[in-house]
């Protein structure tokens, strides 16, 4: 009989953001905006985003006048809650920025993915940022035939975006053992850019250098509305000449952006602390991040206190484009994800459940990030970054740098900057899209498991109709 309710531990928590405050607390709330102000940056959102930007503005300007406007405290939304990956994997189809640009612009672009793994690492280590940061590498694995083809479909087309043979090394299923034993696993797909991380560590830490470095950033401040030159708050008006919305999933409840981004929904469950025998078992002694190659896909990370956090999509999207604010997620998610748990790591059969959290990221209607500044209006923005933006906010942040201050450099020709795209369509056909392609995928999951030797025809049009 199949269980109604998830294994949970006495210490067990649901929501309160997400597992990675539960070591330090939720952070006190900084000062709220005191009233209208002037500054020559207004950078509208308090994540990853907004403090990259103004980190490098910073160091590039010291006299700039920089202010982050944040409606809950730096880290509330995604920059807190992910999975934990520092990955080069980039933030949307690389084929679509060649067509635009050609095929240079897009290598280039991976390249500076590569390098933005280990510029967050640098800057974190000269900072003094202590974020549980270990660089052991990706691990993509495929557990059924059609996932097996599908890491071999795609490597032709990834070797000519970039990833050479040191960037991207084939395992067989005995040499992915060697790393971890995955139930089922047939083959591999391995790169060393990519390093495990604590987010909510790496956040709050970047929101403290900025704060020394003299940004202003106002927490409790809500921005309702953005315009040439300000950013109104029920608190005041901010007056800049450069203002750059960095709100990511949040973008939707902008006035005026509520069809830009689609606020997508993603959740995580961790373990309690896995006694030794169990890792002995599972044989996973680095600290490699996983996903599996499933079309409704996991993403996996063993924590420094050895602990086991997984995550992949629940209700995927809510109607009207809300979002969830202190991270409940419900029982079926949880379930959901304990059984993809077991089932890629069937050691992990008696261990508890400890913490489950939700939160959103931010899809745009082509699944392309996207970095603009209007130098007419001054009005910017960076986001849309499909799940893969902890490293992407470091380059949307020097990007932007490079776009305010006006230098022409390599990174402000990147294929993604300026980048424009239709919006998503209205309800109630967003709403029924997206239900209904997240159940298609799970059905094709289930098509693949039965024996398909390639991707199943259900996935292949779920991937056409919702642009991925």
């Amino acid at each position: 009989m199949t269980s109604t309710a998830p294994a949970t531990s006495p210490t067990f928590v649901n929501g309160d953001v997400s597992f990675w405050y539960r070591e330090g607390g939720l952070p006190a709330r900084r000062p709220a905006l005191p009233g209208d102000l002037d500054v020559d940056v207004a950078l509208v959102g308090g994540g990853l985003t907004g403090l990259w930007t103004a980190y490098y503005l910073k160091q590039a300007q010291p006299d700039l006048r920089i202010a982050v406007l944040e409606k809950e405290f730096a880290g509330f939304g995604a920059s807190g809650r992910n999975g934990g990956w520092l990955s080069a994997e980039p933030p949307g189809q690389m084929h679509r920025y060649a067509k635009a640009h050609g095929w240079p612009a897009a290598v280039a672009m991976q390249r500076e993915m590569f390098s933005s793994v280990d510029e967050v690492i640098r800057v974190a280590a000269a900072e003094g940022i202590e974020a549980d940061i270990r660089k052991d590498g990706l691990l993509h694995v495929a557990t059924n035939a059609a996932q097996q083809q599908r890491l071999r479909d795609r490597l032709p087309s990834l070797r000519a975006e970039g990833w050479g043979e040191d960037d991207l090394v084939e395992l067989d299923a005995d040499q992915l053992a060697e790393r971890v034993r995955f139930a089922g696993a047939r083959s591999a797909q391995w790169s060393p850019h990519c390093a495990r991380i604590q987010p909510a560590k790496l956040v709050r830490g970047l929101a403290d250098v900025v704060e020394r470095m003299g940004v202003a950033i106002y927490e409790g401040t809500e921005v309702t509305e953005i315009r040439p030159g300000e950013a109104v708050t029920r608190l005041g008006t901010v007056r800049a000449t450069h203002v750059i919305r960095a709100l990511e999933g949040f973008t939707a409840g902008l006035r005026g952006s509520h069809r830009d981004w689609l606020p997508m929904n993603s959740s995580m469950i961790v373990t309690e602390p896995l006694e030794q025998s169990v890792w002995d078992e599972i044989g996973w002694r680095g600290a490699e991040l996983i996903g599996d190659e499933a079309n409704s896909y996991c993403y996996i990370q063993r924590t420094t206190d050895g602990r086991i956090a997984i995550g992949g999509r629940g209700i995927p999207y809510m109607y009207g484009s809300h979002v969830d604010q202190r991270g409940e997620t419900r029982t079926a998610t949880q379930l959901q994800l304990q059984a993809i748990l077991r089932q890629h790591f069937p050691a992990t059969r008696n261990t508890a459940i400890d913490h489950t959290w939700s939160g959103v990221l931010g899809v745009p209607r082509d699944w392309c990030a996207t970095v603009h500044l209007d130098q007419r209006t001054g009005l910017g923005w960076a986001g849309g970054y499909v799940g893969h933006g902890v490293t992407t906010t470091n380059l949307a942040g020097r990007t932007l740098r490079d776009l305010i201050l006006r230098q022409d450099t390599d990174l402000v020709r990147l294929p993604w900057v300026g980048r424009r795209v239709r919006g998503w369509e209205p309800e109630p056909l967003r709403w029924l899209g997206v239900r209904s392609l997240y159940v298609a995928y799970r059905a094709a999951d289930r098509h693949e498991n039965s024996g398909l030797a390639r991707t199943s025809a259900i996935a292949r049009l779920a991937n056409v109709i919702s642009g991925r």
